[in-house]
């Protein structure tokens, strides 16, 4: 007999809409407005090539934008005020323009609290709240965020991670990021965990805690997971950043048959097709012993 199916919390709060996450997972559409993101090197980072890829992304059917202003990697600093120019604007005509929810990828409370204020209803941050009013700011304006496990911190170098237990130490420290986010006063369908995949992780860690996903799953938090066209997948399968489209969505999918409800991705399009697919297979339930199938009588 296969092995169950991992646990995962029924719902998942964007804004004043909670959605019911049993088997339906949420994609997350990436919206980079930088000039140096690792995969798409500014192709939106100009804010009408940004409207026009969120308008391709929603058409898709993103569930969520994801809209950042500073790369996770090491690059030229980025001060909050350049970081605002970037992010607000952009998430300004966003909002007037889509109905699909918004998340500001930021780690800063400072930029967090105005996107807030142009519209976002998520804070994604991968520094696992390393802002101590980050929170604060979220719990004021009501809204969900994204608890990444990072070993150092956003644009620190760390070629040479050293855990003591990989998946026990991500979990722990998760688990701690998300009981920090109750104590702030956000409820627990407001919170979603992220394994942090190349952040303070060599490819076979990334590839070992995407693997061991259902143990995060079955941890009453909504799992993210941000797979999308990685070093990871590349150093794994000897893949330069343009060919690992595939790999990005056998990703998707081993991740949502562990327990993945939230899927950060480049390529909305093929993600939402296989999300579909999974969840249609997994709603089935076998035919009731005397029920004839045909439909005859």
């Amino acid at each position: 007999m296969p092995a169950p199916l991992p646990l995962v919390p029924r719902e998942y709060r964007l804004g004043d809409v909670v959605h019911d996450v049993t088997n339906r997972t949420l994609v997350m559409g990436i919206l980079n407005r930088t000039p140096d993101s690792f995969f798409d090197q500014g192709a939106t980072y100009a804010l009408d090539d940004l409207l026009r890829r969120a308008a391709v992304l929603v058409d898709q059917g993103a569930d969520l934008l994801d809209v950042g202003g500073v790369k996770a990697g090491p690059g030229p600093e980025v001060g909050v005020a350049e970081e605002l120019d970037r992010v607000i604007p952009s998430i300004e005509a966003l909002h007037a323009r889509f109905d699909t929810p918004i998340s500001s990828d930021t780690w800063r409370a400072a930029v967090l609290d105005e996107a807030l204020k142009a519209g976002a209803v998520v804070g994604n941050d991968i520094s696992g709240f390393g802002d101590p009013d980050y929170l604060a700011v979220a719990a004021r304006h009501d809204a969900s965020v994204v608890a990444t496990h990072i070993r150092l911190a956003p644009r620190v170098p760390d070629p040479e991670p050293v855990y003591d237990d990989l998946v026990a130490d991500v979990t722990t420290f998760l688990l701690e990021r998300a009981r920090r986010a109750e104590a702030a006063g956000l409820a627990r369908n407001q919170i979603s965990i992220d394994a942090g995949l190349d952040l303070g992780k060599t490819p076979a860690m990334s590839a070992v805690l995407l693997r061991e996903s259902a143990v995060l799953a079955s941890q009453g938090y909504t799992l993210l997971l941000s797979a999308s066209n990685k070093r990871f997948l590349g150093d794994l399968l000897g893949l330069e950043i343009d060919d690992r489209r595939e790999a990005s969505l056998a990703s998707v999918a081993y991740g949502v048959m562990q327990g993945c409800r939230i899927v950060r991705v480049h390529d909305v399009a093929g993600t939402v097709k296989v999300c579909r697919t999974i969840e249609a297979i997994m709603e089935q339930r076998p035919d009731v012993p005397g029920d004839d199938p045909t439909g005859g009588s």
